[in-house]
């Protein structure tokens, strides 16, 4: 028997059923509610609200628990590839030594540009946002590379969802190289998915850039631990692009755009400027913490909390530790990297952020590791891209396989001026 919950309205009651997910997680499902009772619900940037069901990702914020597909974010950090991380999103479960081999085949056929592509890189102004360039390249793609607009087969998805993946990386590293004005690198056939990124980013015509093990573990967890995180702003862009039909290039084109956002994708970016200005203005780090305490004095601690989770971030944990070794192992000398150390152990030791639960989040960690690499800071919301790719591609397959998918429509509750009379223009 289906459990419900009675709502009231009017003095008429109506039963909504209450549903049930495979963690226990309980909806109340209100999907019929405004053809029944011709009232909506008003939820104010969707806290409150579940867009749709799926069998992608699943959070527990409070537990601090991250899970793709079932499997525990710890487990997929410690013994996949991000190759592996993205077919298990993708297709639905990990994939066998077959399986594995056909996609990384795939990956390493899809991942030069078209000639014809290289050129559009010259349209760009040599300080154009490289957020901008992916964007726009991505829906590029598409002209190249599909030689149809819809995919209507499982082998032609599995073609572009490779192609998308693997071009993204190129056309990330060719955006960098372009701005910087040195030639654009080619994909080597040769690297993994991590390091062959690496080497497009850094390597020039007299001298390849090899990716040391400890840079190339870091960045590879880095990608694993972006690549889903259930029905966030940019997530839920693709599947609201999705819902109408808009083919897998497009799609993600717009989560690309969505992600730019500096309370989304951004939030890396800002640890790091943080750190420059405490830095540049010489605050003592015990002085900022005071003031980031002081909610008149505008200072605020970035990369700490998250709106998910309340309890240590489980991506953060992992990154920490995956932090802590690439610094050990790269002996640099960086004061940016040496105040984020002491930003972390002044914060932790507070109890002003414990009792509040505000513990490092993936953010904070992630710009570390980046800058520790040499990734410019404004390519770190692009690094991020390239790692959420496969969750959009996942949520693009949700939607598309659905059969009673409809386009998403949410409503509104109108609050702007009564029917209002239109005046001619000398009694305005």
């Amino acid at each position: 028997m289906t459990e419900t919950a009675t709502l009231i309205i009017d003095g008429r009651s109506y039963e909504l059923p209450v549903l049930t997910g495979t963690e226990g997680e309980r909806a109340l499902d209100i999907s019929r509610l405004r053809s029944r009772t011709g009232l909506i619900t008003l939820d104010d940037s969707y806290a409150n609200t579940g867009s749709c069901a799926s069998q992608i990702t699943y959070i527990d914020g409070e537990n601090g628990v991250l899970r793709y597909r079932g499997v525990p974010i710890e487990d997929l950090a410690a013994r996949s590839s991000f190759v592996e991380v993205a077919e298990l999103l993708i297709f639905g479960e990990l994939p066998d030594d077959e399986e594995r081999a056909e996609f990384r085949d795939l990956l390493t056929e899809n991942s030069a540009l078209h000639r014809d592509m290289r050129k559009h890189f010259d349209g760009f102004p040599a300080d154009a946002h490289p957020m901008a360039i992916l964007s726009a390249m991505i829906n590029a793609i598409q002209a190249y590379d599909l030689p149809e607009i819809h995919i209507t087969d499982a082998g032609g998805f599995r073609r572009a969802a490779a192609a998308l993946i693997a071009k993204t990386r190129t056309i990330a590293a060719a955006s960098y190289k372009s701005h910087i004005g040195q030639p654009i690198a080619y994909p080597r056939y040769d690297l993994p998915y991590a390091e062959n990124f690496l080497h497009m980013m850094f390597s020039v015509p007299y001298r390849d850039y090899e990716a040391t093990p400890e840079v190339a573990h870091a960045l590879n967890m880095f990608l694993v631990l972006h690549a889903d995180h259930e029905q966030n702003c940019s997530t839920s862009t693709v599947r609201m692009v999705a819902s109408g039909g808009a083919n897998l290039f497009t799609s993600v084109s717009a989560g690309v755009n969505a992600l730019w956002g500096p309370l989304h994708g951004g939030a890396n970016m800002a640890v790091i400027e943080m750190l420059e200005s405490i830095h540049e203005q010489g605050t003592p780090v015990a002085r900022y913490i005071d003031q980031a305490k002081d909610k008149k004095s505008g200072v605020k601690l970035m990369g700490f909390g998250h709106r998910i989770y309340r309890n240590f971030d489980p991506r953060a944990k992992i990154l920490k530790q995956a932090a802590d070794d690439l610094l050990e192992s790269m002996h640099i000398t960086d004061p940016l990297l040496d105040i984020a150390r002491q930003v972390e152990e002044a914060a932790l030791a507070d109890d002003y952020f414990r009792e509040r639960r505000l513990y490092p989040n993936v953010d904070f960690y992630s710009g570390i590791i980046l800058r520790a690499i040499g990734i410019p800071l404004d390519m770190f919301t692009v690094l991020f891209a390239i790692g959420r790719t496969p969750g959009w591609i996942a949520h693009w397959k949700e939607i598309h396989d659905n059969p009673d998918q409809r386009i998403h429509r949410p409503r509104q509750l109108y609050v702007g001026d009564p029917l209002t009379e239109w005046l001619p223009m000398g009694e305005r």
